[in-house]
Parts: structure tokens; sequence; C-alpha cells
């Protein structure tokens, strides 16, 4: 490990003499990316110098002990000092290891989050509407921004399908281990009898990616163009300003309709495609690597039950975790911080566990 610390070190120095060279920061491209990775390597290198340093304060103070022509008095505060290096190095060696975990590239994205009713009908198209309410509070919690880009909603509130973008801070890192699905176990406003139904719903989490990322051919896109249905008053209706794009080679198909002009609705779509596109892709290399271990927290398997919410006990449990939280109304109401940093800790403590194997 101290070896590739050494490494890191090294390379930290040159990319600070590299971002401070004028013929650098004359072209824009490589400056930005030698900051984004300098950025990326300094917490890293300051952590490391912080060992170091703890480290020449133990040796220090451990050549004082052992030395035997010094007095009693500053024998006693060097192995004071010895001794608080000595339980500090460890702590900071953990930091460090957290430190070079690789960090996920999409962490800081945008994202594109699709909800859909699966299972239960009526009951599950109003658990999706439940879905969006919770993550649309939880955005607003973290000061992020969310557009709806498409929605089927219901006659009763609830939606078959919705997607919508969600933009702000880090997004993609604190969203991106709640795709799967959502199971929820309570008495629905449809059901007369009281009895508790089982319902579920999809969620799909997916980082919103730049042009130069996905390289798309524009004979392999079919669009359609077509009446908006919905929420959006009047004009939707008369205009056919909502936009499908089906990309032939993959059969996949998007639609936008809740911009008002058909080119803002067609852009959007597009975004939406690249982002499915590089999804197929990151889904590839995500299960490589999942093949290797063993909790799989953010594997992100569509098909995963990963989350129970049950109203009559008043919990929410994460499977992959075996996390209970009994607050459902604080959860549903956006308060997801506690889930979602054990999520963060137990994929953390999972791939370090790999890196030691």
């Amino acid at each position: 490990m101290f070896q590739k610390l050494d490494t890191v070190e090294n390379r930290f120095e040159e990319l600070t003499q590299k971002i401070s060279d004028p013929d650098v920061i004359a072209n824009q491209k490589e400056w930005k990316e030698l900051m984004i990775e300098h950025a990326e390597l300094e917490p890293i290198v300051e952590k490391y110098r912080e060992y170091k340093k703890v480290q020449k304060q133990y040796d220090e103070a451990k050549e004082i002990v052992d030395d035997p022509n010094i007095d009693k008095e500053l024998k006693d505060l060097a192995e004071a000092e010895m001794l608080e290096a000595k339980d500090k190095l460890p702590q900071l060696e953990e930091e460090i290891k957290v430190l070079l975990i690789p960090k996920d590239k999409d962490d800081d994205k945008n994202v594109i989050c699709e909800i859909r009713a699966g299972a239960g009908g009526e009951e599950a198209a109003l658990f999706a509407g439940t879905l969006f309410r919770m993550y649309s509070m939880y955005a607003e919690r973290k000061h992020w921004k969310i557009d709806v880009l498409n929605e089927n909603e219901t006659g009763l509130g609830g939606y078959k399908e919705i997607s919508f973008m969600i933009t702000g801070k880090g997004v993609y890192s604190r969203l991106k281990f709640e795709s799967g699905v959502h199971r929820v176990q309570r008495v629905p406003d449809t059901e007369a009898s009281g009895r508790i139904h089982t319902s579920t719903a999809t969620v799909a989490v997916l980082p919103v990616v730049e042009d130069v990322e996905v390289d798309i051919n524009p004979s392999d896109i079919k669009m359609e163009v077509y009446r908006a249905s919905g929420a959006g008053g009047q004009h939707v209706n008369k205009t056919s300003s909502a936009v499908r794009l089906i990309h032939e080679p993959t059969g996949i198909v998007v639609e936008c309709q809740t911009e008002r002009s058909q080119f803002q609705n067609r852009e959007n779509a597009m975004k939406m495609l690249r982002t499915k596109l590089y999804d197929i892709e990151k889904q590839k290399q995500d299960e490589k690597v999942a093949s290797t271990r063993k909790l799989q927290v953010g594997s992100g398997e569509r098909s995963e039950k990963i989350r129970t919410y049950n109203y009559p006990q008043g919990r929410i449990t994460d499977h992959r975790i075996g996390l209970s939280i009994y607050q459902m109304e604080d959860f549903l109401n956006g308060n997801l911080d506690e889930m979602i940093d054990n999520l963060i800790a137990a994929d953390r403590a999972e791939k370090l566990q790999g890196d030691e194997e």
C-alpha cells in the first residue's frame, strides 16, 4: 500500500506543477482534466502526509524512550507522545484505505430516474406515486432540482410509469443504490375489506452522460411525434409536441412529452436514450465486478427485491444489508440519509474486503 501511496504523492506533485504551467492553462481542456485528477488525489496525499508525520513523531519519541542516557521526566513525556501516535496510526491507515478505494467515475453525475408500477394493479401505481413523492422530497432536502421528462398517470393519482431528471451535487453517489424492486405491504385505498396487499414498483437510477461518452449513429434512430396526454394544460393536447425515439439496433424506446416544444422534448429524449445506452455498457462492467463480490449492494439488478415498506409495522427493511428503520412517515417524507449512508458504508466495507483478499 505504501509503495502505491508514494506513487500517488509523486503524481500529485507532478500535477501541482503542471496546473501552474501557462502552456497547460492555455489548453483549457487539458487543464480541466488535470485539475480534476489533482482534486481527486489531494485528500489521499494529505492523509498520507499526516500519516508520515505521525509515524515520524512515533519514531522520534521511541528513540528518546529507548535511550538510556535520557532523564526520566523527558522519557515520560516521550512515552506519552509515542503511545498517542501508536493509537493514531491504525486509524489513519484505515482512513487511507478508504480513500484508496477507486471512486465511481459516475458519482458526481446527475441522474435520470425511472419508476414503474409492478405487480398489484392500481395499488402498484399508487405506490409508484408514493416513491416519486419520496424522492422529490429527498431532492428538496438536498437542494437538488427535479424535472419530469415523461409520465403516465392513472385516474387515482398514481403512475404506471414516470421518468424524471435530478440535477445537483453528487446525485448519483447518493441514489445509485435505489435501483431495484421496491415492495409495499399495506391496506390500499382501493380495498374495502381492509386486507393487506403486497405490491411492487421498480426503480432505475441511471447516470446522465454527455454526448462524447456515447456515440449514436443518427440513422439508427427512428423518431415519432404525437400529441401529449395528461397534465400540462390544453396546449399539449392540441399540438404534436411529444416525441418518441426508437433505437433500432437495441430496440430501446424513450418518450418525452412534458415540454411544450417538440425540440425540447427531442433534446430530453436524446438525453434519456444516451443514458440508457450508457447504462447497458455499465451493467456489463458491473456484472464482471459483481461476480467477485458477495453482497453486491451496488449491482443494481432490476429484478432484485431490494426493499420492503411494511405499513402495519411502520417498518422499512433493506434486504441487501438487513437494516430496518421504524420511521415510515419520516422516511416517506424524504429522510433517506440513514438508509443511504448505511448502504454506502456496506458497499465500501465490501470493496475493502475484496482488496484485502
